[in-house]
């Protein structure tokens, strides 16, 4: 099993790649928790990601036949990048297999670091099989994204600057897909302090080690939804798994719109910017999905920060929806001149802001005399919702909710 002697010897490994990146204490999300938040800002780190740490370590323990004939592996996007910018660093071709929805950002920064880049399969895991078939074939060296000593090594160097910069830290809140980083995290700092306590976080929509922990046994989901794509995998390593029973206190599990409104309160509050990956750590803490004390010292790792732009705009509408600062709703006014006018003005008493409006008197669905009208609209929270949608049914409006 992946041991302490692992982490430290990884640290040389990565010290010339890899950056110290900044623990920052938050004031907002400790005032919103009640605990003492430092926020472990690991997508500052080069390529995005966390990911260059384990490649980088891996890559180094090559033999030099295994570096004249190049690496491949398969990746969603962080450790694509990770792998082509450890490997052309030293001179070794590299192949990644990326699945064919990877986020186009994410496919072109791999290029740019200098890997060639196979797009195959509709998740990691049927791309891991393409990349398999590329060794096979090849006789290339495979860089597993998270099942491997030498991986998991690099990425809990996190741990050691953590422990470093924190020493007196209670819990540290870790992403977990396949389980690289929670591995190496929990390696380094149950080697540093045994008291120190290791949450894991999963995506729901990709929550296999929750289910694994459960059953006692690794199990594999059919397939994985969620829009933090850089820990949608199916079932966690091997290895990981052995690591996460003997070393992880706790694996908790948050979803889709807790995710997407972690992202935007960050991005708003703390203007900091992570992928649906990078914000999991942050939304389990805020919505309290584990237990934790008053003034306890918890540092939640935000892994990456490599956020498509069309996804960006996507989390950050579901997060203004789910925190009541978006909505768009329907509703059937009499086609006559100043019916429009009256319902413009209803929203405008309760201070209402409109970004759109699309009036339609064609529409099958109402009578002859009538439209039917959709706003877009902004709104100040969920009370101020409740207050808009009571007002307009007060006025005889009856009002679909469309988002």
């Amino acid at each position: 099993m992946l041991s302490f002697e692992d982490v430290l010897a990884a640290r040389d490994r990565v010290a010339e790649t890899a950056r110290h990146t900044p623990l920052d204490y938050s004031h907002t999300f400790s005032a919103m928790t009640g605990a003492a938040v430092h926020l472990k800002l690991e997508l500052f780190q080069r390529t995005g990601s966390f990911k260059i740490r384990g490649a980088t370590n891996r890559i180094a323990t090559l033999s030099d036949e295994e570096r004249a004939r190049g690496v491949v592996t398969a990746s969603a996007g962080n450790h694509a990048q990770g792998v082509a910018l450890a490997a052309t660093r030293i001179g070794v071709d590299s192949t990644i297999v990326m699945p064919e929805h990877a986020p186009i950002s994410k496919v072109k920064a791999t290029r740019s670091y200098g890997g060639e880049v196979v797009l195959h399969g509709e998740d990691y895991d049927t791309a891991a099989e393409k990349a398999h078939e590329i060794e096979r074939e090849e006789r290339r060296t495979y860089v597993h994204a998270f099942d491997d000593d030498h991986v998991m090594a690099g990425q809990g160097t996190i741990g050691l600057e953590i422990y470093e910069d924190l020493p007196g830290v209670d819990t540290v809140v870790v992403p977990i897909g396949g389980g690289g980083l929670v591995s190496g995290i929990a390696t380094a700092l149950k080697g540093k302090d045994e008291d120190i306590r290791i949450v894991g976080v999963q995506a729901e929509g990709a929550a296999s080690v929750a289910e694994s922990l459960r059953r006692g046994e690794r199990v594999e989901r059919d397939s994985v939804e969620t829009i933090a794509d850089g820990i949608a995998t199916r079932t966690v390593g091997e290895r990981t798994f052995e690591v996460i029973r003997e070393r992880v206190d706790e694996v908790v599990t948050v979803s889709d719109s807790e995710i997407a409104v972690a992202l935007t309160t960050l991005l708003e509050r703390s203007k900091t910017l992570t992928e649906g990956a990078g914000a999991v750590a942050l939304a389990a803490v805020t919505e309290e999905k584990f237990d934790y004390a008053d003034d306890e010292t918890i540092v939640p790792a935000l892994c990456g920060g490599n956020i498509d732009m069309n996804t960006l705009t996507n989390v950050v509408m579901r997060g203004l929806v789910e925190t009541g600062r978006y909505l768009k709703i329907k509703t059937v006014l009499k086609d006559r001149p100043g019916a429009l006018e009256r319902l413009v003005e209803i929203l405008s008493e309760e201070q209402v802001n409109i970004y759109g409006i699309e009036h339609d008197r064609t529409s099958r669905d109402v009578a002859m005399n009538d439209a039917e009208v959709e706003l877009d609209l902004e709104t100040r929270g969920p009370d101020h919702v409740d207050d808009l949608l009571a007002s307009l049914r007060a006025h005889g409006y009856e009002v679909e909710v469309l988002v």
